[in-house]
């Protein structure tokens, strides 16, 4: 989890008490770990990591479980299914509820929910009477708290650190949940192999004491939420008609539903390579998941220094995230396919967090929770589709088929947007092969290729 705010001392230009504030203002350019010097977020950041750690090591165990209690690549791709099968479905209302009521307090709420989710799995695991149909329950419940949790905790970072600071601080969200991923992972696969998945399953519940702990911490003095969307109906179509009509938002989604569905199906690829194609165990399952977190970090953390970012960016390393997958299915061994993973992470980490903020910043405030409740359903919501599909191209043509499968799609979808969207823009491409120019650019439609202008000349 993550979120954030100030300190002690005179207020800052915008009203805001912050003793960092007024020099960060000053400073034209974002070091990394600037919205760390709002109060508010460095504790719930602080906090996140706990919770982010048994949220990792859960995901670990109950992949590993429920491959245990099925021996099927598929099965495993069922239970992701369900967790997000509700953010397919619910999602935007999710949106409408983030817009409505107080972000931090609906965030005690779901914080709390997802760790009982947690501490029942345990219960269930620990007594010896756990099976698959217990998972997959427990999964659904988790992704129907995950409907209100996860748009009101991405918007609830502007209402923290401000609209200056939301790139920063949504790029160090994403760098605290990676970095768990570096320890998670290991953790979990210690204790799968030593003493059994119950113990990762309970870690991870009791871990949500730690942001909980934060938000009820927190100055709320010192927060500066959007304002609030009265309660009416129509808000679901408004919210519809709204990213409908901004070829700039609708795009971008449409593409991170493609990527989300097939290029982000980590567990199901690496459960399915570790098994199929290397043989090997749970400890080897959670070195490539650390493997691919170290870097995600990475690419996170290289956000947080970016300033704004076009479209363009994002969809190029939508398009380069598919062919770093295409090259790991085709890997000769498991060397070179691990060494994959760190490009994988970073480029992936990078997709998402331009998608997120560039979505974010381009919203209205009082839309931003049904355009971030939109992107999130599209994102995790794609899952129960491609997740099942994934499963069955490993099971049934094994695991390199379903890698070049979902690389293929994400590269092809990628390439359908770049094209929308550049005819959207009045552009079109641009080959030169004269020295000194690029090589490849967007230029307007109507402009003179360099070439023709000396012709006519």
């Amino acid at each position: 989890m993550s979120s954030g705010h100030g300190a002690d001392s005179a207020p800052a230009p915008d009203g805001r008490p912050d003793d960092h504030h007024a020099t960060a203002t000053a400073a034209n350019e974002i070091t990394t770990f600037d919205s760390l010097k709002v109060r508010n977020y460095r504790i719930f950041f602080l906090s996140a990591a706990v919770s982010n750690t048994g949220t990792w090591m859960q995901r670990i165990a109950q992949g590993w479980l429920v491959h245990t209690l099925t021996g099927s690549a598929a099965a495993v791709g069922v239970a992701a299914a369900l967790q997000f099968l509700p953010m397919l479905v619910l999602g935007l209302y999710g949106g409408v509820i983030a817009d409505r009521y107080d972000k931090r307090k609906l965030l005690i709420g779901t914080q709390s929910a997802l760790g009982v989710t947690g501490l029942a799995l345990a219960a269930l695991t620990l007594g010896g009477v756990v099976n698959e149909w217990h998972v997959y329950a427990l999964a659904l419940v988790l992704g129907l708290v995950t409907v209100v949790d996860s748009p009101t905790r991405q918007t609830f970072v502007s209402d923290v650190v401000g609209p200056r600071l939301l790139r920063n601080a949504v790029s160090l969200n994403s760098a605290n949940f990676q970095s768990a991923r570096l320890v998670g992972p290991a953790i979990a696969g210690v204790l799968i192999t030593s003493v059994g998945s119950g113990w990762a399953f309970l870690f991870n519940g009791l871990s949500f004491i730690a942001p909980v702990s934060a938000l009820l911490l927190m100055r709320t003095e010192e927060l500066t939420p959007a304002e609030r969307a009265p309660r009416r109906k129509g808000q679901l179509r408004e919210g519809l008609a709204y990213v409908r009509g901004r070829p700039d938002l609708l795009w971008p989604i449409v593409l991170i539903a493609f990527v989300g569905a097939f290029a982000f199906n980590f567990p199901v690829f690496l459960i399915a390579f570790t098994n199929g194609v290397f043989h090997a165990d749970a400890d080897t399952y959670g070195l490539l998941n650390s493997l691919m977190a170290a870097g995600s970090v990475a690419g996170a953390l290289l956000a947080a220094r970016r300033g704004q970012r076009r479209m363009r960016f994002t969809v190029a390393t939508g398009a380069l995230l598919g062919v770093l997958l295409i090259a790991a299915a085709l890997a000769p061994n498991f060397v070179v396919f691990a060494v994959l993973l760190l490009p994988i992470g970073l480029v992936s980490m990078t997709f998402v967090v331009t998608a997120n903020t560039g979505l974010q910043v381009a919203s209205d405030p009082a839309m931003r929770g049904r355009v971030i409740s939109l992107f999130m359903m599209v994102f995790m919501g794609g899952t129960p589709i491609g997740s099942p599909l994934l499963g069955w191209l490993s099971d049934a043509f094994g695991p390199r088929v379903a890698m070049l499968t979902g690389g293929g799609v994400c590269v092809l979808a990628t390439a359908g947007v770049a094209v929308i969207l550049a005819r959207i823009a009045g552009l079109r491409v641009r080959i030169s092969l004269r020295a000194g120019q690029r090589g490849v650019m967007l230029v307007p439609r109507n402009a003179r290729d360099p070439e023709e202008l000396t012709a006519t000349a």
